[in-house]
């Protein structure tokens, strides 16, 4: 049976990381895929890149330009002892810089998909390159030409069907038992580079494992498993063992940062376990996602969203928010493609809580034509799953909370 791994850019943010992630991938006695996502911040890197590029920043696009060079050439030279020691990374360096002389269109989504790709087309040539110099048999594949998609740039849809027999087509186990490849990336029918959304590179594991029918996939982490809190702010997190499949479609729905919310359908229309695994700590149990009832552990889950925008509008005529006016303003959302963390509505109001983007501003814009709006910058949303009195006064002592809503299993607060 078939394994998939997906490692994150903190596995392979330094050599030691890649050297780690080798080690991990030499142990497994199954046939293997491997999935990595750029290396430590680089998609951060790169959507300023992108930004500088679009908008002719000339000065701070080459700049930006030459940081992310010299980051991966560290990198190289560390596990190679020469920073030209990887052919890959090097040829596709020059198609960036190619790239970035060309004039930008002016369709930034599509800039970006084309620009940001460079994250994980660079950190897997590099692993590739390595691994060929230390031995580890691998055949490095470009997801773009197996994972097709329409031309929804930064959040393409997937065509399955021509995905699947693509493939199959490719991931054959005859001369090699392990295959490289990249996460968060897709292309057209047209072979134009589109990416998943965000975090996508969970997503790609989990359509390769669908498509493949794995036995499992494994996504490798910084932390041991799925716990019931970020400890970056919670000092008393616990991990959670097993947890289901609803569950964790649940938890990602409401901003976990765990899993991606499309990765678990696929993956549970098939029955496919997937594993959540530290590379620090990687014989640890991790945390099993499966076919079972909820949470194994009966403990608050607690999803923190911060920097939020809490928006509030109103119709100028005091008319009820029903059908029409919902229609309205939802279609205003999905026009400038900002996704809701939550939403309700009263009588005369609607709101919502948002990630603050950069069509933030022409969203509301927007709106001002026919409704009152309100809102407030940098405020938190907690979400608390398997709430009970003690979590929410705990996570809500000495907070001004702005907004609620709770449901039967569900509290969420908006607060300063």
């Amino acid at each position: 049976m078939i394994s998939v791994y997906k490692f994150g850019g903190a596995s392979v943010k330094d050599a030691q990381g890649v050297q780690n992630v080798t080690g991990i991938v030499r142990k497994s006695t199954q046939p293997l895929v491997v999935v990595i996502s750029a290396m430590g911040k680089m998609t951060n890197a790169f959507e300023e890149l992108t930004r500088y590029y679009f908008n002719r920043d000339l000065d701070l696009c080459q700049q930006k330009q030459q940081e992310i060079i010299r980051y991966h050439q560290s990198i190289i030279k560390d596990l190679f002892g020469d920073e030209k020691g990887s052919a890959g990374f090097n040829r596709l360096a020059e198609l960036l810089a190619q790239r970035l002389k060309q004039a930008p269109s002016r369709h930034f989504d599509f800039e970006y998909d084309q620009i940001v790709s460079f994250g994980e087309m660079f950190s897997t040539s590099i692993v590739a390159d390595y691994w060929t110099a230390v031995g580890q048999t691998n055949k490095w594949v470009d997801v773009r030409t197996i994972l097709k998609t329409d031309d929804l740039y930064r959040d393409a849809n997937v065509n399955w069907e021509l995905t699947a027999e693509l493939m199959e087509d490719t991931f054959l186990f005859d001369e090699v038992s392990c295959y490289l490849t990249q996460g968060f990336l897709g292309g057209t029918l047209s072979n134009l580079t589109t990416t998943l959304g965000r975090e996508g590179s969970d997503y790609t594991a989990a359509i390769i494992g669908y498509v493949l029918n794995a036995r499992e996939v494994t996504i490798w982490k910084d932390v041991p498993g799925v716990l019931n809190a970020d400890p970056r702010w919670y000092s008393e997190a616990v991990k959670i063992n097993e947890l289901s499949y609803n569950e964790a479609i649940e938890l990602s729905f409401y901003g976990a940062q765990v899993i991606h919310p499309k990765t678990l359908k696929p993956l549970q229309n098939k029955n496919i376990a997937l594993q959540v695994k530290s590379f620090i700590e990687p014989d640890g149990q991790g945390t099993v996602i499966c076919e079972r009832s909820g949470i194994s552990e009966p403990v608050p889950v607690f999803i923190l969203k911060k920097e939020q925008v809490f928006l509030t509008v109103s119709p100028h005529d005091f008319s009820f928010i029903m059908e029409d006016r919902l229609i309205e303003i939802l279609t205003l959302f999905s026009r400038y493609r900002i996704k809701m963390n939550l939403m309700q509505n009263s009588a005369l109001n609607f709101s919502a809580c948002f990630d603050d983007g950069r069509d933030t501003n022409a969203l509301m814009e927007d709106l001002k034509k026919n409704f009152l709006v309100r809102y407030n910058n940098g405020v938190d949303l907690l979400t608390i799953r398997q709430y009970t009195p003690g979590a929410i006064e705990q996570m809500t002592s000495g907070r001004e909370v702005i907004d609620s809503q709770i449901t039967r299993k569900v509290a969420r607060f908006v607060m300063r």
